[in-house]
């Protein structure tokens, strides 16, 4: 019975996390409504769990690779659930942030949730479950929104977590009874210093980017901060470079194909969420502000449903381009198709149905980008590197989200005249046009770097894919 389960439960608790992780984007107005903070503050309740998934990603892989995946896996899911309940209680927004970070973690979840079917599962199940966890992370952020959105529209915010703790809770039970034990192989060690200074370069450099315009551009906190950000960062890369066994393995990003691979993985991730971080905010406005539709919070998440269904459907679509053509053609359309998306949202007039649209062309773009990505990375290192490859491209991904969230709130916090409550709709097209800017010169680069089949062996279609 346990082993039937095991790959809906491994989908389930990996499209749980996804959606209580991201499940600050609907909610951001009605967070800064009940906690009397800006928007651009509140924007901070989807950042901060972006932004500890991009450290927990290596952290957890490091962790649970070996014998204590399972444990790891359970804790995690744990976590997910304290952090729920923290974020339900009607306390101050510093804990609903503590709580949104807990959530975070859960974003680490899914290359352990890989290993475990690469392990337990053999065959066409194996390949049909980890190409499922591979899009889950994606797809499963518009599927949840509007059931959480009817939620907080009958209960509040608080009600939208308190639905969160419950189906994490869900999570970590299923998980008790039927994840398997990992193989019995030592861990490997976890680099502490590592993790440190990522973090540290990570943080602040989305505070520079969320607060500068509240703290002032040129302000001397803002450019300490930005300076110790940048030393962070370079000392992340030189210990990388220099440690034997590092958090993240930046060795394995050498080469065209890998290179192509990672840096696509963080563009699409940063234009992705310029506008999965934003639509929902450009659908609550009232229309008295000169845009907008005025849209309900169920209604700004039934919005992000065509996203969800067409990265699905297309994933399958783009590896089966990509083994006819090659992935110098399939990744550079998946760009353009975001690119599209991205224009049409700076152009189109403001009614849902248009954002529907929008948010169905973007999700046929970043489903096909990313369903190439891992057939990428695998083709592109030695088996063993593998798993720390993957943690790579997940990590950078992560890190393109958690740039692209907090971008929005500094780009719509500069368009907010004094005593404005809203934005201008012009920083809403100066995101739309930026993220199309970053994915045409994706497109570019991809179709001028990604491997042609002539040239040289053609990715295979791995399990990871």
């Amino acid at each position: 019975m346990t082993g039937r389960a095991l790959a809906p439960v491994l989908v389930f608790c990996v499209a749980v996390v996804a959606v209580i992780s991201s499940l600050g984007a609907p909610l951001v107005p009605a967070i800064a409504d009940a906690y009397d903070v800006p928007v651009h503050d509140a924007q901070w309740s989807l950042t901060i769990s972006l932004l500890v998934g991009a450290v927990a990603t290596p952290v957890l892989g490091r962790l649970g690779d070996g014998r204590h995946r399972r444990t790891v896996v359970l804790a995690t899911l744990a976590a997910v659930l304290a952090g729920s309940v923290l974020a339900a209680l009607p306390v101050g927004f510093g804990e609903l942030l503590a709580g949104r970070a807990l959530q975070g973690l859960g974003l680490g979840l899914a290359p352990l949730a890989m290993a475990t079917a690469r392990d337990a599962l053999t065959g066409a199940r194996q390949r049909a479950t980890v190409a499922a966890l591979s899009i889950t992370v994606v797809a499963g952020v518009g599927l949840g929104y509007p059931v959480a959105g009817l939620v907080a529209d009958l209960g509040g915010v608080h009600a939208a977590f308190w639905l969160g703790a419950a189906v994490s809770g869900l999570a970590l039970a299923a998980g008790a009874v039927v994840l398997p034990p990992p193989p019995d192989r030592p861990p490997r060690r976890l680099d502490a210093v590592g993790a440190v200074l990522l973090g540290a370069a990570l943080a602040a450099g989305l505070l520079v980017l969320g607060e500068g315009d509240t703290w002032g551009w040129t302000s001397p906190a803002l450019l300490a901060l930005a300076a110790g950000g940048l030393l962070a960062a370079a000392g992340w890369v030189a210990w990388s470079l220099r440690t034997p066994a590092p958090l993240v393995d930046l060795r394995l990003a050498r080469g065209r194909t890998a290179a192509t691979a990672h840096l696509t993985s963080l563009l699409v991730g940063l234009a992705n969420y310029l506008l999965l971080a934003s639509v929902p905010l450009y659908a609550q406005t009232p229309e008295t502000s000169g845009y907008g539709s005025a849209a309900s919070v169920v209604g700004a998440g039934l919005v992000l449903v065509p996203f969800s269904l067409l990265s699905v459907a297309a994933s399958r679509a783009a590896r089966a381009l990509t083994d006819r053509a090659g992935p110098h053609v399939s990744l550079p359309a998946g760009a353009l198709l975001l690119a599209t998306a991205l224009g049409l949202y700076a152009t189109t007039p403001t009614g849902l149905w248009a954002l529907a649209g929008v948010m169905a062309v973007a999700g046929l773009g970043v489903g096909a980008c990313f369903a190439v990505l891992p057939a990428l990375v695998v083709a592109a290192v030695p088996g063993r590197e593998t798993g720390s490859a993957m943690s790579l491209n997940q990590v950078l991904r992560y890190v393109g989200f958690s740039t692209g969230s907090a971008l929005v709130a500094a780009a719509l916090a500069a368009a907010t005249p004094a005593g404005a409550p809203y934005p201008s709709a012009g920083g809403y097209t100066a995101l739309a046009l930026a993220g199309c800017a970053v994915s045409v010169l994706t497109a570019l680069v991809t179709w001028l770097l990604a491997p042609r089949p002539a040239a040289s062996s053609e990715p295979r279609t791995p399990a990871t894919a």
